[in-house]
């Protein structure tokens, strides 16, 4: 293979060229791995290829190492290890030397090489050495390009593995960054690629910055590091002072009071925006950690207990300091700012509503002179200033002490809305929105709701970004205004204009903003929450939408191109959450449009392909639809069932499956004893699901919690099942977490949460079904898990409540003695204890002290 010829032409601006080249590399990369790489490896090494060829060569050796999925790079990793060893040797040495190329591009690259091959070979315990090699080459003082190439892929490195990988050789790579990170070097781009580097360490050098010494050396050089000459620099140590607050807030306080307080200040003061932005970021970080140390001390109060880490209430010291800089960067704004574009405005915006969490009343009183003295200012970029930092403090400060304000200010609000400033409008709908979400109440039904009410309707014909919001205020409104359990509420004068206006705003040709998508999303809450004398309005409003996604169904052959199809997915996923909404609000009295409802659905469902966003919206409508029909739904299970089961058998597109397993669980709740005769088929296809390879595991915990919705429908009909699924969760129940893989420690405690609903609801099936009998041999078993799940470490209050309702549930279904032996074990008594200590909640006590009566009874 001639690389540079192959590599070249998937640069080529012909498609087809470049689809032709990509597939050769694939196919050869899949024949011949050695081959393909050692060719990679040429070019990239070579001097004489061009820039553009070198970085090609590099980018595909790391892509052949590197992938986002877990399974892949398992792959990906064992086709790397498997290769002759010369092999790899002769990649890594190539890699090695390309860091003292004359092209950076080059230079760069094979530090992303080296830094894919480190993530495979260093924790299977290969390339040892590596740390030490990259360390020499970064000492070589004579040679900058060399160092700056080595510090930047140590910082790769860092980023992509585990800090415990790397953890014994912290000291080394510590000494070197930092060596680099001084203000005395002389070349920026190094200086620049050990504080970048420096950033990508923090995690695993938790030791050296235990140790005071050390630690003030590394804030020294940092510190000095946000006065360079160089922006880039300035950046980049402001980001290390971030990411150091947030993994060593607790060490803070001395640097605070020297040195950070100033700094900071300074640099959101900065000229160069992106300076400015991170510093901002510094005390957005600052209040993030107070406010969740807050509410650890919240916690602990409750126990009569300290906390375990104290707040230094650097957010509250800094406060007059800070927040006048926070307010002049509100009038920074960008006019022609895109929604994606992060600009120091919103950064200050974003500062100034975690400042309002995390000092409370304290920031009410110096806002509230800059929004009265600006909120009729003539330059649009003060006036926008004034509502946002308004809007910015409504969730943290006592609502006694803003309620006056909020009340006095609406009416401002309210005729903001057509402020000639289109950003004005914008932030003031926004604003509306945040009072209608947390200060509700400070709404005046009489005086407030009227004029706001034709306001937000009047601003849905303005532009996208002002329609979402007035959207999300209306959806707001619904939620805490409505009353599906009343006969009337505060909105219900206002259901028909308000249900009329969203849906000419859903018929829109374009989804700008995600307009179109809030109109669907407001539509639902006002369904949800309708009280009863608007039920008339729902009504019109379901016969509007079925109309159009039937109209959506016959237009689906015409459809051309990826928009078009786009287009029609994402109205048909709202349409059927709207469908959804109004099948849960009005329950069985959705009657009536059973059979034009489950129609449509069943025609989406055949229409839509397996990775269609439409199909698991439709399913979730037909499972609204179970709940709400129960028995009645039979007639349409037949036409289902063949979807159901494809769904079922999806093991790769994961979610699907997962709304499917749930399914299988409302049809049983739904159909209860009848589905006795579909029982043998949930089963087979469930227990296939739980052995396949392919299916995420998080579809696992489900399919087992789905066991106990079969057993309960069915009762003792449940017998033929039962050892099979009793070995299954005796099997599943015995899976251990190591304590540090915390990803693994949530999965194992979902998994038991399931568990404990399926034994729930099998003890139950059986108990009331009079055979609970036949639940003997497996007594034991079920005891050893329960014993695991609660006395594991790591055992959460859900684990806590619903294993101490199985032991309750247990003590009922056998009440002559029979589990006295298990019911007295010690570890029993603890726990009943434990439930009815601090260790639970008001629901936990409940359940605790039934299941200690059960006991008490079972144990007699």
């Amino acid at each position: 293979m001639d690389a540079n010829a192959v590599l070249s032409a998937t640069l080529s601006p012909n498609q087809q060229e470049r689809q032709a080249a990509t597939e050769q590399l694939a196919q050869l990369l899949s024949s011949n791995p050695s081959q393909y790489l050692l060719a990679l490896s040429h070019a990239l090494s070579d001097n004489q290829s061009p820039s553009h060829i070198r970085n090609a060569a590099g980018l595909a050796i790391k892509n052949s190492l590197s992938a986002r999925e877990s399974a892949r790079q398992e792959e990906y990793a064992n086709r790397w290890t498997s290769l002759d060893p010369s092999t790899r040797d002769k990649l890594k040495q190539d890699a090695l030397a390309t860091l003292d190329a004359s092209d950076r591009g080059a230079r760069n690259v094979s530090g992303q090489v080296i830094a894919a091959i480190a993530a495979v070979e260093l924790p299977a315990g290969l390339w040892n050495n590596l740390i030490a090699q990259l360390l020499e080459l970064a000492s070589r003082g004579d040679n900058p390009n060399l160092r700056q190439a080595t510090l930047q892929t140590i910082g790769y490195i860092c980023e992509g593995i585990k800090p415990e990988v790397l953890a014994a050789q912290s000291n080394e790579i510590l000494t070197a960054v930092v060596q680099g990170a001084r203000k005395e070097e002389t070349s920026p781009d190094v200086q620049l690629a050990a504080i970048n580097a420096l950033y990508n360490s923090l995690e695993f050098v938790r030791e050296n910055f235990g140790r005071e010494g050390e630690r003030n050396y590394i804030m020294q050089v940092v510190c000095e590091a946000t006065q360079s000459p160089s922006s880039d620099v300035q950046i980049s140590a402001f980001a290390c002072l971030v990411k150091i607050m947030h993994l060593y807030y607790d060490y803070m306080k001395f640097y605070m009071e020297r040195a950070l307080f100033g700094l900071t200040v300074l640099g959101m003061k900065h000229a160069d925006e992106s300076v400015a932005l991170q510093a901002v970021e510094f005390w957005s970080t600052v209040c993030d950690e107070e406010i969740e140390l807050a509410l650890e001390a919240e916690e602990a109060a409750e126990y009569s207990e300290a906390p375990d880490r104290e707040s230094s209430h650097f957010a509250r010291v800094a406060l007059p300091e800070i927040l006048p800089v926070l307010l002049l960067l509100l009038t920074k704004q960008d006019e022609d700012a895109t929604d994606d574009e992060w600009n120091v405005s919103m950064a200050a915006g974003t500062c100034l509503a975690l400042l309002a969490q995390c000092v409370g009343d304290g920031i009410v009183g110096p806002i509230i002179p800059f929004v009265e003295s600006n909120i009729k200012n003539p330059d649009w970029r003060y006036r926008e200033a004034a509502v946002m930092s308004f809007g910015s403090i409504l969730d943290g400060p006592e609502e006694k002490i803003l309620a006056p304000l909020v009340a006095q200010a609406l009416p401002t609000l309210i005729e903001m809305m057509r402020d000639p400033s289109l950003q004005v409008r914008d932030t003031t709908a926004w604003t509306v929105g945040r009072v209608s979400d947390v200060l509700v109440k400070t709404i005046k039904v009489d005086t407030h709701l009227p004029p706001l009410i034709n306001a937000l309707l009047g601003s849905l014909d303005e532009s996208s970004r002002i329609v979402s919001n007035c959207c999300w205020a209306i959806m707001n409104l619904a939620e805490q205004l409505g009353d599906s359990a009343a006969d009337t509420c505060a909105l219900s004068a206002f259901y028909d204009p308000i249900v009329s206006a969203l849906l000419r705003l859903a018929e829109k040709a374009s989804n700008e903003s995600n307009s179109r998508t809030s109109a669907y999303e407001a539509l639902s809450a006002l369904v949800t929450h309708a009280p009863s004398d608007c039920l008339p309005v729902i009504s019109k409003l379901v016969i509007s939408i079925l109309d159009r996604s039937e109209a959506l169904l016959g237009m689906q052959p015409q459809l051309v191109g990826a928009d078009d199809r786009n287009n029609y997915n994402e109205l048909q996923v709202n349409i059927c959450s709207v469908v959804t909404s109004t099948i849960r609000r009005l329950g069985p009295e959705i009657q009536p449009l059973a059979d034009r409802i489950m129609s449509l659905l069943l025609r989406l469902i055949s229409t839509a392909g397996k990775q269609s966003p439409v199909l698991e919206d439709a399913f979730l409508a037909v499972g609204a639809m179970t709940s709400a029909l129960e028995s009645s739904f039979h007639p349409y299970l037949s036409p289902f069932l063949p979807y159901l089961a494809n769904a079922l058998e999806s093991h790769e597109e994961y979610q699907l499956c997962s709304i499917a397993v749930g399914l299988v669980g409302d049809v049983c709740r739904a159909l209860g004893s009848e589905s006795l005769a579909y029982c043998q088929g949930f089963m087979e296809v469930l227990l296939g699901a739980l052995q396949s390879p392919v299916l995420h595991r998080s579809v696992k915990p489900p399919i087992l919690s789905c066991f106990g919705d079969v057993a309960l429908a069915v009762g003792p009909a449940f017998e033929p099942f039962l050892e099979t699924t009793m070995n299954v969760l005796q099997q599943a129940g015995a899976m251990r977490a190591d304590p540090n893989n915390f990803e693994l420690v949530d999965y194992i405690n979902v998994l038991r949460e399931g568990i404990l609903e399926a034994y729930t609801s099998i003890v139950g099936g059986f108990k009331t079904g009079g055979k609970a009998d036949v639940l003997l041999p497996y007594i034991a078993g079920v005891f050893g898990f329960l014993h695991l799940a609660l006395t594991d470490q790591d055992r959460t209050e859900t684990i806590l409540r619903s294993a101490i309702g199985v032991i309750g549930d247990l003590a009922e279904a056998f009440p002559n003695g029979q589990l006295k032996e298990p019911l007295s074990s010690p570890w029993v008594a603890e726990i009943l204890k434990a439930g009815r200590t601090k260790l639970g909640g008001s629901e936990t006590k409940k359940v605790t002290k039934w299941a200690r009566e059960m006991v008490r009874r079972a144990t007699q």
